[in-house]
């Protein structure tokens, strides 16, 4: 079967499960503003980025395989884990992604999606940071779009 297909599949079953619409998704690593990641020394989890009619999802899948399958995990075993901010929530939502081409050479700055929201346990804003966003169309743009629509109602 072709990836593809595999790839349609999945997403129509995460739609199904969720309940929700996929607006825009794509590839990043969470970075910080997460207070559940945030406490548990959480760091560089690579996952799913996906705007969704929602709200925002970030889904880390566990790393399982190579040397951790080799020897094992101490005894842990990896779990997924998820954040999810709903749409009502969601303050504001920027993709940056450096332009002038003497900073593009200079820098290792990956693009960065910048989520604001409102934490209820806080009662206070919170930005959520992921880095590296990229999505099928080479771009994280949509993502941020797709979430900024949020805040226009």
């Amino acid at each position: 079967m072709p990836e593809s297909k595999h790839a349609d599949d999945f997403w129509q079953e995460f739609e199904a499960s969720t309940g929700e619409r996929v607006l825009a998704r794509g590839i990043g690593q969470y970075v910080s503003g997460w207070q559940q990641f945030d406490e548990s020394g959480e760091k560089s989890l690579w996952g799913l980025v996906i705007a969704t009619s929602g709200g925002f999802r970030f889904h880390h899948f566990p790393k399982t395989g190579g040397l951790l399958g080799a020897f094992g995990t101490g005894g842990k075993t990896p779990k997924e884990k998820t954040l999810f901010i709903p749409a009502s929530k969601i303050v504001s939502a920027v993709f940056h992604t450096e332009t002038r081409w003497y900073k593009k050479l200079l820098s290792s700055d990956s693009p960065v999606l910048l989520i604001r929201y409102f934490d209820e346990k806080s009662g206070s804003e919170k930005e959520l940071r992921l880095s590296s966003v990229h999505q099928p169309d080479g771009s994280g743009g949509s993502l941020a779009e797709a979430l900024a629509d949020f805040t226009s109602c």
